[in-house]
């Protein structure tokens, strides 16, 4: 791209000056007689408050629908999401959600199905469940599937319950787990819960792990392996067969993370790469929304050995009918009430039957495609630490703004500004001041050079007017705040009130 192209689309920004509106709180705006709705007179006799309310003044703002419509728009156009424009948040995958599975998931016949119904009652839901484990396991290559996680650390816990299980069923309980230094960041926690201790396996100078080094670590009171493949450092490792073996041949299992899932659907085998438990990230790689603490699902995967130990119930087809399956005496129990968070799994089984075997694979075609593009048109103004084919996430750092006092936050601040949000910063922890950045295959080239465009005007800014970025964001509603004091001084009781003031 020449300067003057890059140059040109920098100037077409997304982010403007734009009307933002202030908006007070709902108690502030209420004023006594205002009215939303009419509401007929009432025919059910006045109960009593309960004994703890009386003489508790109930303080509800009184406003109008004209009030109501607009604070919760205006509160609306504070924020940022996918449906606003491109979201390059590495290891998260923040593709675009079609609303055609938002739609099937509010069909009321799915969404008001109640969870206790019997199974007689319950065979569109039941079979709804069934296939969908079913699809997860062709498109994983794994043997059996459990919906009932809620979300990946909730898989990753659920997958150390099922390793712990069978450690303990085989008579031989182990204490130790293997996790790379490109890992998740919450597989050591989900370790923790079931009594692993982490030990840290480091990776190689070309972002990979190395055998030899697992081989080391690897003895019969190490449980397994926890492996994220691709990498957080957006890597394939490629040795992985050879490192389940090892691991295999001292009796562990290997975990396989499956948040980076995007890029290898349809291409890669889990089952034969190894790995015996698989979680998966259906807010992410099967196109459901999440943020704002979700929900999400986190379905567990596994091996026709480790079947016994998945969650129970789970759904299963006898002849024509389909049940719920609970007498697994090796099951590690329930993990969530119910069926998992079941609107999360009708979007992802909507997704998978619209998409398609080609079309899933044509995505992480897509999404690596994309993520290589990015990293090949910054390489010359942002430091690459890996310069070899990536999958779907590529990883800068500002080793080459340190000059100008430059900093990865500076420049993500500073992205703000041309109405983008921000990349991953400062992760993996094995980059020094990291950018990683995830496009996903939601995006078109036309954006994507827009984008790149726009990083390489704020890599210039860093030359020539870094007060600039030492200043952004500078359009938004809310400055930059002081992250330091943030995190030492965290406030955590809210604002304090008229009469603390």
């Amino acid at each position: 791209m020449s300067e003057q192209q890059t140059t040109g689309a920098a100037n077409t920004v997304l982010g403007t000056g734009g009307l933002i509106f202030n908006e007070p709180l709902l108690w502030e705006k209420g004023k006594k007689g205002r009215m939303g709705m009419s509401v007929p007179q009432s025919d059910v006799p006045a109960a009593t408050l309960d004994a703890t309310l009386e003489g508790t003044e109930v303080d509800f703002p009184d406003l109008s629908e004209v009030d109501v419509v607009r604070h919760y728009t205006r509160l609306s156009q504070w924020n940022f999401g996918v449906d606003s424009g491109m979201y390059p948040l590495g290891s998260c995958t923040m593709k675009y959600n079609p609303k055609t599975n938002e739609r099937q998931a509010a069909t009321p016949a799915i969404a008001l199905a109640h969870p206790m119904l019997e199974e007689g009652l319950s065979q569109g839901t039941l079979r709804l469940l069934y296939e969908l484990q079913e699809f997860l396991a062709t498109i994983t290559g794994l043997d059996a599937v459990s919906l009932q996680p809620a979300a990946g650390a909730h898989g990753e816990l659920t997958g150390m319950l099922i390793f712990h299980a069978y450690h303990e069923h085989k008579g031989h309980q182990r204490h130790k787990i293997l996790i790379p230094d490109t890992a998740h960041g919450t597989n050591p926690a989900s370790a923790a819960l079931c009594g692993y201790k982490a030990v840290a396996v480091k990776s190689g100078p070309d972002g990979m792990l190395d055998p030899e080094l697992v081989a080391s670590l690897m003895d019969e009171d190490t449980a397994g392996i926890m492996l994220t493949n691709p990498n957080t450092l957006g890597l394939f490792e490629e040795r992985v067969r050879e490192i389940a073996e090892i691991v295999h041949a001292k009796g562990g299992l290997v975990y396989g993370d499956g948040a980076n899932m995007n890029a290898v659907m349809g291409v890669m085998d889990a089952k034969k790469c190894g790995v015996d438990v698989l979680h998966l990230n259906l807010h992410k790689t099967f196109s459901t929304p999440h943020g704002g603490g979700g929900p999400g699902a986190g379905p567990v995967c596994v091996t026709k050995e480790l079947e016994p130990f998945l969650p129970v119930p789970r759904a299963v087809r006898k002849g024509d009918s389909y049940q719920l399956e609970e007498n697994l005496p090796l099951s590690v129990g329930r993990v969530h009430a119910f069926h998992g968070n079941f609107g999360v799994l009708v979007k992802a089984y909507s997704y998978i039957l619209t998409m398609g075997a080609e079309g899933l694979k044509r995505a992480s075609q897509l999404a690596v495609l994309n993520a290589n593009y990015i990293k090949e048109q910054l390489k010359d103004v942002l430091h690459l630490p890996y310069d070899r084919p990536c999958m779907h996430e590529c990883v800068f750092s500002d080793q080459n703004q340190q000059a100008e006092k430059i900093s990865t936050l500076d420049m993500a601040k500073r992205l703000i500004d041309y109405g983008y949000h921000p990349p991953t910063i400062y992760f993996p922890l094995v980059v020094h001041g990291a950018m990683m950045i995830e496009p996903t295959e939601s995006e078109c080239k036309e954006d994507i050079d827009q984008f790149i465009a726009t990083l390489r005007t704020i890599v210039q800014e860093a030359k020539e007017q870094p007060d600039l970025l030492h200043e952004a964001p500078q359009r938004t509603k809310v400055r930059r705040l002081d992250e330091v004091q943030a995190a030492r001084c965290p406030c955590l009781v809210g604002l304090p009130s008229a009469e603390d003031k």
